[in-house]
C-alpha cells in the first residue's frame, strides 16, 4: 500500500495551470491561416461533436474524423505536427510552477486531468508540469468518477482539488465531503460562464489567478473545510 500522506494537492491542467483557451486560439488561427476559414470551421464542428460524444477534448481524434470525412483533403495532416510540437510551456499561467513548488512544501502535488491517453500526457510533459510534480500524473476520461482510483494511488487524510470547473469541484465535494477542500481559480471560459456558476454550489476557496495560491499556507486549506486529521 502507498504511503498515507497528510494532504495531497490535486491540480487540474487545462485553464488551471495552463491557459488552454489561448492554445485553442492559436490552433484556430493556424488553421485559418494555413488551410482557410472553411477548413477551420469544419474541424471545430467535428471537435465539438467528439467532445459531446466522449466527454473530453479529443484534438487528434477530431483530426482523424476530419480525414475520414474529407479523404481527399490532405492539407490537415500537417496539423498533427502543430499540436504535438506546440510550445505548451509558453502557455502556463504566470507563477503556475511557483505554485506547485510552494504547495510541495505543504503536501504532495499531483496532476489530475481529463483527456485522452496520447495528446493530454504530451501536453502535460511539454508544458513542464510532468517534471514539476515528479511524474505524479493521473489522466482519466472523467476524473470526478475515479476518486477511488485517485485515493488508491495517493492515499491521504485530506485532499485539495484545484480546478476551474465548478461542476467537477461540486461532484467531488459531494462524494468526499469534509475529506476534500475545493479551490476555484477564476480563469478560462468555464470559470466565467454565468450559467455554470449559478448551477453549482461555490467552492470552499476561490482565487482570481492560480498564482494567488503562492501566499496560501496549510492553515488556509485546513480552515476552508472541516478537515479531520489534517494536522
Amino acid at each position: 500500500m502507498s504511503e498515507l500522506h497528510g494532504i495531497v494537492f490535486l491540480l487540474d491542467c487545462d485553464n488551471t495551470l495552463l491557459d488552454n483557451d489561448r492554445v485553442q486560439d492559436d490552433l484556430s488561427d493556424h488553421l485559418a491561416r494555413e488551410f482557410g476559414p472553411e477548413c477551420r470551421d469544419r474541424y471545430w464542428v467535428i471537435f465539438e461533436e467528439r467532445r459531446a460524444e466522449l466527454g473530453y477534448a479529443d484534438y487528434l481524434g477530431a483530426l482523424q474524423v476530419y480525414r475520414l470525412r474529407h479523404v481527399r483533403d490532405t492539407r490537415l495532416l500537417s496539423m498533427s505536427s502543430f499540436l504535438v510540437d506546440y510550445p505548451f510551456a509558453d502557455r502556463l499561467y504566470p507563477h503556475a510552477l511557483d505554485v506547485i513548488r510552494h504547495l510541495s512544501t505543504i503536501g504532495l502535488t499531483v496532476i489530475l486531468s481529463d483527456g485522452d491517453v496520447v495528446f493530454q500526457p504530451r501536453k502535460v510533459e511539454r508544458s513542464g508540469l510532468w517534471d514539476a510534480v515528479e511524474g505524479r500524473v493521473l489522466i482519466y476520461i472523467h476524473k470526478e468518477e475515479m476518486l477511488d482510483a485517485v485515493a488508491a494511488a495517493y492515499p491521504a487524510r485530506h485532499y485539495v482539488m484545484i480546478d476551474d470547473k465548478v461542476r467537477i469541484l461540486a461532484k467531488m465535494k459531494a462524494e468526499w465531503r469534509d475529506r476534500l477542500t475545493t479551490v476555484f481559480p477564476r480563469q478560462g471560459h468555464y470559470a466565467t460562464d454565468a450559467k455554470l456558476l449559478a448551477a453549482y454550489p461555490p467552492a470552499d476557496l476561490a482565487v482570481e489567478l492560480i498564482g494567488d495560491l503562492i501566499t496560501f499556507e496549510r492553515s488556509a486549506f485546513a480552515g476552508a473545510a472541516t478537515a479531520g486529521g489534517l494536522q
